[in-house]
């Protein structure tokens, strides 16, 4: 038996997540069935996190455990020539048994982009969160810092049936949080250890509130305190929401 690790980007937009589903078209699903034409194999690939419908990936990191005797390096073509276009495989390498992509990861980074001009093209539309709206977006940037550290993030966190469970805690490290102009856009940027359901979009969500001034700068940090997910901001849309790279 074999460990492959694969490196993946992928357009979110014509998906239902990652994690397979009955009756939806799901990345997990799509990439289970094309390594199953190639090894003849029942396989299903293990993921470092489940991205939502609609998120897209630049680095999403997989392992799939075969039997066969394909060179990891002729898995990347392999793939590629039987996936859709809106799934890439960047790389493939051979890894340890126990190397698991979510277990073994130790820093994750996301990316969000919200567009500011009026009009938003067409083909930018389905990768950006369209917010013509004024803000202050130096509030913003005063405000990301706030959540960096170590944290009870249940405030940020989506209801997750998983997380009531004895054990299971809300508590993440953030290495950096910042939000930065990049021409038209404004980006938010964060890495942490690991993140929670929605916690991204639901700390995007807050820190618009911040911009709009709703909230000040300082308010995140009493949020944050609450472990109270009313008390936060409502969720941003998936659209603008990448997962850019995870680290081992």
């Amino acid at each position: 038996m074999r460990n492959l690790k694969l490196t993946l980007a992928y357009d979110g937009t014509d998906f239902a997540g990652w994690q397979v589903q009955p009756d939806a078209s799901t990345v997990q699903g799509t990439l289970s069935s094309a390594i199953g034409r190639i090894t003849g194999e029942k396989v299903m690939p293990q993921g470092s996190g489940r991205t939502d419908s609609g998120v897209h990936a630049l680095g999403q990191v997989a392992t799939l455990q075969t039997e066969s005797a394909i060179p990891a390096g002729n898995f990347v073509m392999a793939l590629n020539d039987i996936l859709p276009a809106s799934i890439r495989v960047l790389a493939a390498e051979e890894v340890a048994l126990d190397f698991h992509p979510r277990k073994s990861a130790r820093a994750k980074t996301y990316r969000y982009r919200i567009y500011r001009e009026a009009i938003c093209a067409p083909l930018l539309a389905r990768y950006v969160w369209h917010y013509p709206y004024p803000l202050d977006e130096d509030a913003m940037r005063e405000a990301a810092p706030l959540v960096e550290g170590e944290h009870d993030f249940t405030s940020f966190a989506a209801a997750d049936p998983e997380r009531g469970r004895e054990g299971v805690s809300n508590v993440r490290r953030i290495f950096s949080s910042q939000w930065q102009r990049d021409s038209s856009e404004l980006i938010y940027e964060v890495r942490g250890n690991g993140f929670l359901h929605h916690m991204v979009r639901n700390l995007v969500g807050t820190f618009l509130l911040v911009g709009k001034g709703t909230l000040k700068p300082g308010d995140v940090t009493t949020i944050l305190k609450a472990c109270d997910r009313s008390a936060a901001g409502a969720t941003a849309p998936a659209t603008g929401l990448y997962l850019v790279s995870v680290e081992y």
